[in-house]
C-alpha cells in the first residue's frame, strides 16, 4: 500500500496510507483533546473539511473552532441547515438561491410568495434543532456539471441552474446534509452535532445577484457560535447596537433628517447636527493648517470631458449620475475631488523646490447608490469627503506617508478611537504604472508603517489599479470595525493629466501623487461617532454644552442674563424657561444627552451663581458664572488635545 507523508506547520509529521482522510491524518498528529477543537484545515492554500482524502505528501494547518475561519465554517454549515429547515416546512414551492457565511453570521436567499414572519422564525429554528439532533453528516460529492444542471432543473431550482451555467469546470462540488443538496465548494462541519448555538435575526429583501432587474428574494439573516455563552454575548451586543443605532439617535437628538420629497440618501442637517458638523469641520481645518496643509474649494460639477480624461467614465460610470447639458456642453456631478486638485496643480508651472504641496478640501461628491444599499448616514448619495492630495518628489514619499499617519492617528485619537486594524494592499493583477514604481511605493508605505511602529497585515493584490494603499479600520466601543481612513499612491492620474514639474536638472519629471482621507466622509464618520458614543458626545464637540433651567418664573430674567453672558463667551447654551416642574426639565435635558444642566433658583439668583448638574446625575457645587465658563473652556481645550 502506498504511503504518503503529512506534517503540521509546527513540524510534526507522520506516514499514512494514501487516500486517508484529513481526519485520519490529524488522529496521528495531534492529541484527542486537540483534535476535538479542529473542524477543518488548510492543505496548501486550500481549506478542506475533515473527510477530504489526502492523496500526496502534504502540509496541514488546522482550523480550530473559535478562529475566524472556524466560525465561518460553522456559519456556512448552519446556513445549509436553515435552508433545509425552510424547505422541510414550506415545501419545494420555496426556491433556494445562495447562503454564504458573512461577518458575524450568515444568510440564505429564498423565493417565496408569502413573506416570512417572526412566527415562521420560531418554526424554522425548531426544525433546525431537530436536524441538528439527527447527527446528519455533511457529505461532499463531485457531480458532472451536466448532470447537476439536470437534477436542479427537474426540481425547478432555477437559481442553482444559473449558478452552474457560470461554472466553467466539467465537475461541480455539492454537499448533502440528510436529503438537502446544495452546490458548494465547502468546507463544512463533519456533522450537525457541532452546531450548538444559533439564532435567526431578521429578514430583508434582496435582488438576485444584486441586480434590481432580477427577482426580489427574501434574505433570512442568522448567526451561530460553538457555545450558547458566546451566542448570548453576541445577542446582547446586538441589542446594545440597536440602542446606539445612529438613525434612531439622529432622530431623537434632532441631528439630521432624510425626506422622500428631497430624495433618498440626501441628508438634511438640522441645527444641532449642523453645529456638530461645524465643530468637526473647524477642528479638521485647524489641524490641517497646523500640519502644513492649504485648503481648496472646488465646484460640484465639471465638463464631461474631465471625467473622460480622468478615466472615471470608463471605470466608474455606474456610480455616476447622468450628464446635463449646459450651453450645449455636457456636464456631470463630481464623484471625486481629485481631478479638480490636479486642475489647481496644472494652473501653474511647478518646480521641485515647491514640494511637497499638501492640499485639503472638505469636498462634497455625489455617487449613485442603489436604494436598497442606502443606510442612514453610513451609505448616502451625496457626502463630503475629508479629502487631501499631496504632490511630492519620489525622495519625499516615505516621509509624507509617515506625516499622514501621524496626523491620521492623532485625529482619530482625539475623537476617541485608539483601536484599529491596519492593512497594506499590494499590486493587483491589472494595474497601471511600472513595476519599479509599484515596488518603490509599496516599500515606502511599509517603511512609514514600521517607522510609526504600527502592526499591519498585508492584503495581497488588493491595491487599486493605480497604486498601493494603506487602509485603517477603526474599532468602536462595541468592537465593531469601520473603514474610514485610506492612503493611496496614484500613478494613473498624473499620467492622464500630464502632471509634471521641473527638476533640479531643468527637465520635466512626474511627481508622486498621494490621495488620502482620514474620516472617509463626514456623514459616515458622524454616523460612527453617534454609535460609538451612543449620542453622549464629549463636551468639546457636543452640539449643546449646557442648558439653563429656572425653577420658577422669578428667576426668568436672571436666567436670560446668564444665557446672553454664556453665549457671548462662546458656549453652546440653551435655556428652558417653561413653566414646568424642575424634575421634568432635568429628565428632558438628560434624554437630550446635554452635558451640563445649570439650575437656577432664588439662592443662585441672589449669589450670582449656577448649580451644576451633570448628565449622569451627579451634582457639582454652585459656582460663579465665569468659573463655569472657564471650566467648560478648559475641558474643551483638553478634549481637542490643545
Amino acid at each position: 500500500m502506498t504511503e504518503i507523508t503529512v506534517s503540521l506547520h509546527s513540524g510534526e509529521e507522520t506516514r499514512i496510507p494514501a487516500a486517508s482522510t484529513l481526519k485520519d491524518a490529524l488522529g496521528e498528529l495531534v492529541s484527542n483533546k486537540q483534535r476535538k477543537q479542529i473542524i477543518a484545515a488548510y492543505i496548501g492554500d486550500t481549506i478542506v473539511d475533515l473527510l477530504t482524502p489526502i492523496t500526496k505528501d502534504s502540509v496541514i494547518r488546522p482550523i480550530i473552532k473559535d478562529s475566524e475561519e472556524g466560525l465561518e465554517v460553522l456559519r456556512h454549515s448552519t446556513a445549509h441547515i436553515m435552508a433545509k429547515a425552510v424547505r422541510d416546512i414550506f415545501g419545494k414551492d420555496v426556491k433556494v438561491a445562495i447562503g454564504p457565511a458573512i461577518e458575524n453570521g450568515f444568510y440564505y436567499d429564498f423565493l417565496r410568495e408569502e413573506p416570512f414572519s417572526p412566527d415562521d422564525f420560531t418554526a424554522i429554528e425548531e426544525r433546525m434543532n431537530e436536524i441538528v439532533k439527527s447527527r446528519a453528516e455533511f457529505v461532499r460529492k463531485e457531480v458532472a456539471s451536466k448532470d447537476a444542471k439536470e437534477i436542479f432543473a427537474s426540481e425547478g431550482e432555477k437559481y442553482k441552474v444559473e449558478i452552474i451555467e457560470t461554472i466553467d469546470d466539467e465537475m461541480v462540488s455539492t454537499y448533502m446534509v440528510d436529503d438537502f443538496v446544495d452546490i458548494c465548494r465547502g468546507p463544512h462541519l463533519p456533522d450537525t452535532t457541532y452546531i450548538q448555538a444559533f439564532k435567526l435575526l431578521r429578514v430583508a429583501g434582496a435582488y438576485w445577484r444584486g441586480d434590481e432587474n432580477n427577482d426580489v428574494l427574501q434574505r433570512i439573516y442568522g448567526t451561530a457560535f460553538y457555545d450558547k455563552k458566546a451566542l448570548k454575548k453576541h445577542l446582547n451586543a446586538l441589542e446594545e447596537a440597536k440602542k446606539r443605532d445612529h438613525r434612531k439617535l439622529g432622530k431623537e437628538l434632532e441631528l439630521y433628517t432624510i425626506q422622500d420629497q428631497i430624495g433618498p440618501g440626501l441628508i438634511l442637517w438640522q441645527p444641532k447636527g449642523a453645529q456638530l458638523r461645524r465643530l468637526i469641520e473647524d477642528y479638521w481645518k485647524d489641524e490641517h493648517y497646523r500640519h502644513g496643509y492649504e485648503l481648496l474649494y472646488t465646484p460640484h460639477i465639471a465638463r464631461q470631458d474631465l471625467w473622460k480624461t480622468s478615466g472615471h467614465l470608463d471605470f466608474y460610470s455606474e456610480n455616476m449620475y447622468s450628464s446635463m447639458a449646459i450651453d450645449d456642453v455636457q456636464y456631470q456631478l463630481k464623484p471625486m475631488n481629485c481631478p479638480f486638485h490636479i486642475g489647481v496643480y496644472n494652473s501653474n508651472k511647478r518646480s521641485y523646490r515647491e514640494f511637497p504641496l499638501r492640499w485639503a478640501e472638505l469636498g462634497t461628491v455625489y455617487r449613485y447608490e442603489r436604494a436598497g444599499a442606502l443606510h442612514g448616514l453610513l451609505r448616502v448619495r451625496g457626502f463630503t469627503q475629508d479629502d487631501a492630495h499631496i504632490f511630492c518628489r519620489p525622495d519625499q514619499l516615505e516621509e509624507e506617508i509617515f506625516n499622514i499617519l501621524e496626523l491620521n492617528l492623532h485625529i482619530l485619537k482625539t475623537f476617541g478611537f485608539s483601536e484599529y486594524d491596519v492593512y497594506l494592499s499590494t499590486r493587483p493583477e491589472k494595474y497601471v504604472g511600472s513595476d519599479d514604481n509599484w515596488e518603490k511605493a509599496t516599500e515606502a508605505l511599509k517603511q512609514a508603517l514600521e517607522k510609526k511602529g504600527l502592526d499591519y497585515s498585508i492584503d495581497p493584490g488588493e491595491g487599486v489599479f493605480y497604486g498601493p494603499k494603506i487602509d485603517i479600520k477603526i474599532k468602536d466601543q462595541l468592537g465593531r470595525s469601520w473603514q474610514c481612513s485610506t492612503i493611496q499612491v496614484d500613478f494613473n492620474l498624473p499620467d492622464r493629466f500630464e502632471v509634471n514639474y521641473i527638476g533640479s536638472d531643468n527637465k520635466e519629471h512626474q511627481p508622486i501623487m498621494i490621495h488620502r482621507a482620514l474620516m472617509g466622509s463626514l456623514e459616515r464618520f458622524i454616523g460612527v461617532l453617534i454609535e460609538h458614543y451612543a449620542g453622549v458626545f464629549p463636551l468639546w464637540f457636543a452640539p449643546v454644552q449646557a442648558r439653563l433651567l429656572n425653577i420658577t418664573d422669578d428667576q426668568a430674567e436672571y436666567t436670560e442674563e446668564i444665557f446672553e453672558q454664556m453665549r457671548s463667551a462662546g458656549l453652546r447654551i440653551e435655556k428652558d424657561l417653561r413653566n414646568e416642574k424642575l424634575n421634568y426639565k432635568i429628565r428632558e435635558a438628560q434624554v437630550a444627552k446635554i452635558p451640563y444642566m445649570l439650575i437656577i433658583g432664588d439662592q443662585e439668583k441672589a449669589d450670582g451663581t449656577v448649580t451644576v448638574r451633570l448628565r449622569n446625575g451627579k451634582n457639582l457645587p454652585a459656582m460663579p458664572v465665569k468659573e463655569f465658563i472657564d471650566m467648560v473652556n478648559e475641558e474643551c481645550r483638553k478634549g481637542r488635545g490643545i
